[in-house]
């Protein structure tokens, strides 16, 4: 287990196990079954649904080792709330430094106003299809994009995600 000075990395792999992003963060803190983390952006990029993030732009990350969901809290280089941004995923594996998870393609993108909206769903059935996704899978994604999108139209979202 890393200390909270050492970097972790984190990797988003597809269903089969390929890596298709990975990136290195801090360990803020861990608390029974989360894990939280703090990553910069040390370039611009943009992002078809989240705009640009610039340069500075911090992303406190939560993974639970439990849940089939991280959610990521991404600040302006100001401090400013920028949005949250939730994946939907098969539960991570954390180990020697390294978070490890199976990025299921649903996110739910939900702005400062919590007004939200679901992503690819259409990538999630075409790669569930195409990588053969289990049954129990494909509707645990389903029940947790569900149980997120409840949460905000309920307004339990972020009070009851984010910890304290």
């Amino acid at each position: 287990m890393s200390d909270l000075s050492s970097p972790v990395t984190v990797n988003s792999r597809n269903y089969v196990g390929a890596v298709k992003r990975s990136w290195t963060v801090k360990l803020l803190k861990i608390e029974a079954d989360v894990l939280t983390f703090v990553g910069e952006f040390d370039e611009e990029i943009y992002h078809p649904d989240v705009g640009l993030i610039r340069r500075g732009t911090l992303s406190y990350e939560y993974f639970w080792l439990d849940r089939w969901y991280n959610i990521f809290r991404f600040h302006e280089p100001d401090g400013s709330l920028k949005c949250y941004y939730c994946n939907v995923i098969i539960p991570p594996i954390y180990s020697g430094g390294v978070v490890d998870y199976v990025d299921l393609d649903i996110d739910i993108l939900v702005r400062p106003d919590l007004s939200y909206k679901v992503l690819d769903e259409e990538e999630f059935e075409e790669n569930s299809k195409l990588l053969d996704c289990p049954a129990n899978v494909v509707e645990s994604a389903r029940a947790t994009r569900d149980m997120i999108v409840s949460a905000i139209n309920d307004g339990r979202f972020p009070r009851e995600f984010i910890p304290k």
